[in-house]
């Protein structure tokens, strides 16, 4: 018997109990199905991560926050005028500890770091036009760390510290808010800003339009420069309180002015490690919320596998009474010359065949329904998420999936076809 023929005597024979084949093909549809949108979420999401990292960081800086302390030492820790402050309020950007000026001296002498940028974290109040009245103020949030990399921009530039002119990124959701035709229109105007300093006393400031941006997971809040940054956080300075920082952006050079590697970082953070500091790159913050979706994709998977496993075993007894069932014509076959090697592939295909219906048609019904509810997401609860497509169905992924799915088959055929190519053709041919 040819190869072709013992495959199309395979694919006939899947079907000759149609019942018990369709209930196999099922079960291993719910496998198929399930981690062919577990792969997808987990692709989606750090598809997005990934897309976020490359908009917001530049790859060459470091957010520095003081070392967690290790100290195991009993009773309270004693008061030190000169040491770190503690910050009174939640900061998700670093630890509870401040950094103070001598922190930023000693970041300034790392070799590697080129500048040092302190955090201040101050408080807009509302934004509105220049010449708008109270009814055109609208409330607005401030991203601290708009100087560590960039914003993702739909029109305008990038903030420039180095203008020395108060500039603001404004989100999207503003243009319309403001007056703005459009996004483009928006860059260049001015915008004004009202804040309270230490005082209580309302003040305001002027700020030109440079870019329009896109609303980001990680980086939400508008971005304003060095300069305005100052001006306000000067005022609302409480007086006689030591300076003190949330978190410093360290910019690093490479050796001869040259680009930043992987090991100018890591020498970087060393040195920071010993000044009682620490250095971290978007990319390290973000790697932990990737940590914990491939960890939640995991547990997902692990379901998926379970059926699949218990699939694995409708084979083998679909396989094992299909053998059963045609044991004398196993003898006839063998009678007229057909090797052991021919029997044994011609039931591990049939469990192969079977694999390949389950996982194909719960690969495709994942695709489908998968897309759907993708797209209803986009247009609805993830609507301010731009960009985020929580099921990406990846052509290899997919075909992955088919392809474990089969060998996962085949592997459960290999008992019965075993067993079918052993039999002796006499025993068989006797056989009620």
């Amino acid at each position: 018997m040819r190869t072709t023929d013992v495959v199309t005597n395979a694919t006939r024979n899947a079907f000759r109990s149609k019942l018990r084949t369709t209930l196999t093909v099922l079960s291993l549809f719910v496998g198929a199905f399930t981690l062919t949108l577990t792969t997808a979420l987990g692709a989606g999401v750090n598809d997005y991560v990934s897309r976020q990292v490359a908009t917001v960081s530049t790859g060459d800086a470091l957010l520095v926050t003081p070392a967690a302390s290790a100290d195991s030492s009993e009773g309270p820790t004693r008061f030190d005028p000169d040491g770190r402050q503690q910050s009174t309020q939640p900061n998700p950007l670093g630890s509870g500890t401040l950094l103070n000026a001598d922190d930023l001296e000693t970041m300034q002498g790392i070799d590697g770091i080129e500048r040092v940028e302190p955090v201040r974290q101050v408080v807009i109040d509302w934004v509105a036009p220049a010449d708008g009245t109270e009814e055109d103020r609208y409330e607005l949030d401030i991203n601290p760390s708009s100087s560590l990399g960039r914003s993702d921009l739909i029109a305008g530039e990038q903030l420039d510290d180095g203008k020395g002119a108060a500039q603001i990124v404004l989100q999207d959701e503003y243009v319309d808010a403001l007056g703005f035709g459009d996004a483009e229109s928006a860059i260049g105007e001015t915008v004004e800003l009202g804040y309270t300093d230490a005082a209580h006393v309302a003040r305001s400031i002027e700020a030109e339009v440079v870019g329009i941006a896109r609303t980001s997971l990680f980086a939400s809040g508008a971005g304003v420069d060095a300069s305005l940054t100052d001006v306000v956080s000067e005022a609302q300075a409480i007086p006689g309180q030591p300076e003190a920082y949330v978190l410093a952006v360290a910019h690093l050079d490479g050796p001869g002015g040259g680009a930043v590697t992987e090991e100018d970082i890591r020498q970087v953070k060393a040195q920071l490690a010993d000044a009682d500091l620490t250095g971290q790159t978007v990319e390290d913050q973000l790697g932990v919320i990737q940590t914990v979706i491939n960890g939640i994709i995991g547990v997902l998977s692990a379901f998926s596998v379970i059926a699949l496993l218990a699939a694995s075993f409708g084979i083998v007894n679909t396989l094992l009474m299909s053998v059963q069932e045609r044991t004398r014509e196993i003898g006839l076959m063998k009678a007229m010359g057909m090797s052991n090697g021919r029997v044994f592939s011609l039931f591990s295909l049939e469990a192969v065949v079977i694999g390949f219906l389950g996982s194909a048609i719960g690969a495709l019904a994942a695709i489908g329904l998968g897309s759907l509810i993708s797209s209803a997401l986009a247009a609805g609860p993830l609507a301010d998420l731009p960009g985020l497509s929580i099921l990406l169905f990846d052509p290899v992924n997919v075909l992955a999936v088919i392809l474990v799915i089969m060998l996962v088959a085949f592997v459960s055929g290999v008992l019965p076809a075993r067993r079918a190519a052993r039999q002796d053709p006499i025993d068989s041919l006797r056989y009620e």
